[in-house]
């Protein structure tokens, strides 16, 4: 195993192709590529300064470690990266790679992160940015933090738990979603979606959860939450608290404390192919 330790590295390409090595309280400055296809790494302590430090690697371990902000595009094309208590500030990290695990990392400007990418696992990561984990696939997520708009559009077989999305158009065009003990904010939640299970969430959403196919909830709340359940079909839903109002569902079940306002047109949807129960008198309106 070979050793680096207190280094200072910069001009392109340093430790191209570099293997079975230990990296430890290292710089790379000015310079791209630092370690591109390298295998078999371990690196602790160490700052990347500058752009595409880990393209096409595979068996990567990183430990607080930096990527500063002109790092971005910083892991493409890798398999097989475990970083733990890593900051990284640059965007469009992580593209087209798989086998990726990371434990108490923060992604500052996460931006276009995520993208394309299988088998990812996030355990205690705050992220900020907008298109956060699209067209990914086999995602676990535990203690998520992220705020940034149009999340995980396009991905397939996401798990989450006990995470906090603030996220406008979050999980669009996804298949086989499921969400666990966890607050989603913003606007247009999970259009045109297949397959999306919400268990003991909060939720608030500007005409959220429409375009659905196969939608499961259970106790679920959802706060100030207007012309929900549009042209949504087989759905199975179990809301605790009042719905602002829902409109046009398809077809399945649908039992809420309250709903301020249901609207049912049979002009555009059959009335008699949802179940729809309350616990109060429902306001409603046969056109809209």
């Amino acid at each position: 195993m070979k050793e680096y330790q207190d280094q200072f590295f910069e001009g392109e390409r340093p430790l191209f192709g570099e293997h079975d090595a230990n990296i430890v309280n290292t710089t790379f400055g000015e310079g791209e590529s630092p370690l591109k296809h390298s295998s078999n790494i371990t690196m602790k302590d160490s700052i990347f300064k500058w752009k595409y430090p880990l393209w096409y690697s595979k068996h990567v371990t990183v430990d607080r470690t930096i990527l500063e902000t002109v790092a971005h595009a910083g892991i493409w094309y890798t398999d097989d990266i475990t970083m733990n208590d890593c900051s990284i500030q640059a965007s469009k990290t992580f593209r087209r790679s798989s086998h990726i695990k990371l434990v108490n990392v923060h992604l500052s400007n996460a931006g276009e992160t995520l993208w394309t990418c299988q088998h990812v696992r996030l355990e205690h990561v705050q992220a900020n940015g907008k298109y956060f984990g699209m067209n990914s696939e086999n995602i676990y997520a535990d203690h998520l933090d992220l705020i940034g708009n149009y999340c995980f559009d396009g991905a397939k077989n996401v798990e989450v738990h006990h995470s906090t999305l603030v996220s406008k158009d979050a999980f669009w065009n996804c298949e086989n979603v499921a969400v666990y003990d966890s607050v989603i904010n913003g606007e247009y939640l999970a259009w045109n979606t297949k397959n999306l299970t919400l268990v003991n969430c909060t939720i608030e959403s500007d005409q959220g959860l429409c375009y659905i196919d196969h939608l499961t909830m259970r106790n679920c709340k959802l706060l100030e939450t207007d012309l929900a359940f549009e042209y949504c079909s087989n759905i199975d839903a179990d809301i605790t608290s009042n719905i602002v109002s829902v409109k046009n569902p398809t077809s399945g079940k649908i039992h809420a404390k309250s709903i301020g306002d249901l609207i049912m047109d049979p002009s555009k949807i059959d009335p008699s192919q949802t179940t729809i129960t309350t616990d109060t008198k429902i306001t409603k309106r046969e056109s809209a």
